[in-house]
């Protein structure tokens, strides 16, 4: 159940008030409270004349952007992390075009991750410069990857990602890296359970991949189609390029498999002799059943049934980037 703050609202706001959804961040040694008092500090200390809502889930945030949208909210702030952001940008799409162009989003990192934030330079503990940057309301038009699919009921469905899709091993690991920082609050002893864990999961799956001219057939151990930085894994990828970065990683041999992951933890994926980069603006893919897909890092709750399409969509959302 979705717990909302409203601190004020108007049917209608002025157009240069912020609209902020605030997404607290779990963890044993999270203080969400105290966390807010230093971002409200720092809005008041720069005459920001703001709005803010609280929620707590997924379903939370698609009511709250819509009724932000739908009270004239010009500028949309996530106080949140990736998920909070991917969840705002869905809604964003449904929106008619006139008010996608009329729409800035703007982010301060609060999230169990914050990949995309931190791919703009956007730091967790700067908020003072996160804010002053979000102030000058510097605009660039950012693409969006989307991937279109059919699920298990037949329907065509379609979702849309900031930063990257990954199917396979690494979407485990991120499911992981979510549930181990959820309950920890710390990015290194939630990467540290989430490789432990990695013992008990399956490795490789059978993977059908058509990029460009390639077609690739064959076991697989993960692949990640980013829009940004991709955890790591498409360290050359940027959102205003019409292009998509694609890695696949064919399953290493154990000694490779580590070596595999200290390359990722140093920022050297591409370095790793098992993988194989691609750039292209769509591809498509078909995996066998019960293969994980998460996207920006949550796992899609309605996976893909039959082959699915990934591509890019150019210029599509106002983001809020640093001075």
């Amino acid at each position: 159940m979705s717990k909302a703050i409203i601190i004020k609202r108007e049917s209608m706001v002025d157009e240069k008030k912020w609209g902020i959804l605030y997404c607290p961040k779990g963890g044993l040694l999270s203080n969400p409270h105290k966390r807010w008092e230093h971002v409200e500090q720092c809005l008041k200390a720069n005459n920001i004349d703001f709005d803010m809502i609280q929620s707590e889930s997924s379903a939370g945030v698609d009511r709250l952007i819509r009724m932000m949208i739908g009270n004239g909210y010009r500028t949309i702030i996530i106080f949140g992390g990736d998920s909070a952001l991917n969840d705002t940008i869905n809604v964003l799409m449904h929106e008619d075009k006139e008010v996608r162009e009329r729409t800035c989003i703007g982010v301060i990192p609060n999230g169990v991750m914050n990949d995309f934030a931190h791919f703009w330079g956007f730091e967790d503990d700067d908020i003072e410069t996160t804010i002053e940057s979000l102030k000058a309301h510097r605009v660039r038009k950012i693409d969006l990857g989307c991937i279109r699919y059919t699920n298990r009921k037949g329907e065509k469905c379609h979702r849309y990602f900031l930063n990257c899709i990954n199917v396979g091993l690494i979407a485990t690991i991120m499911n992981l890296r979510r549930r181990t920082r959820n309950l920890f609050g710390s990015r290194s002893l939630s990467f540290i359970f989430s490789f432990i864990l990695l013992a008990f999961q399956r490795l490789d799956f059978h993977m059908h991949i058509k990029i460009n001219t390639d077609v690739i057939k064959r076991k697989v151990m993960t692949v990640c189609v980013g829009n940004a930085k991709g955890y790591g894994q498409t360290p050359n990828a940027v959102p205003y390029n019409g292009q998509l970065d694609v890695s696949v990683v064919y399953h290493p041999e154990v000694t490779q498999l580590f070596e595999g992951i200290y390359l990722f933890l140093r920022g050297k994926f591409l370095n790793h002799r098992s993988v194989h980069p691609y750039r292209a603006q769509e591809l498509e893919m078909q995996v066998e059943p019960r293969t994980l897909i998460g996207i920006d890092g949550r796992l899609m709750s309605k996976t893909p049934v039959g082959p699915f399409k990934i591509m890019v969509e150019k210029e599509v959302i106002n983001f809020l980037i640093p001075v």
